[in-house]
């Protein structure tokens, strides 16, 4: 083993592939439901911001306010090598183009409680999809 440890994920989806005590860096690339049109739910963390990093490729973050009816959406198109912070307790999700890489940092082991889903209806879905067309 030597000094410098080097991480990679080349599949698809979310991979959690540095995780410390306090934090970790994962990778998330393109899988079926993450596309420009095809978006189900968003979610949010309780307990941690999360911070994005465009790697490669096209990526829509989307923020949301949900209340018991509407949902309102902000989007925007990142820039490579740019960082984004989701604040925690916000709704949000990313959406990606197929060759797409996004480097993810938060709390440690996030992904396997810290999160809630809400499942968007088809005209939520749809409005999500006219907001992201405008910014690609």
């Amino acid at each position: 083993m030597g000094m410098i440890l080097t991480y990679v994920h080349d599949g698809k989806g979310y991979n959690p592939y540095l995780i410390d005590k306090d934090w970790q860096v994962a990778q998330l690339n393109f899988e079926d439901g993450q596309g420009f049109h095809d978006l189900k739910k968003i979610d949010k963390h309780l307990k941690t911001d999360e911070a994005f990093i465009l790697k490669k490729g096209i990526a829509v973050l989307i923020a949301a306010e949900v209340t018991t009816d509407k949902v309102k959406f902000e989007v925007v198109r990142m820039q490579e090598g740019l960082l984004y912070n989701i604040p925690k307790g916000m709704w949000h999700n990313i959406a990606l183009s197929p060759d797409t890489e996004v480097f993810i940092i938060e709390n440690s082991n996030t992904h396997l409680s810290d999160f809630e889903y809400h499942y968007l209806t088809e005209a939520q879905c749809q409005k999500l999809i006219e907001e992201i067309e405008k910014v690609l």
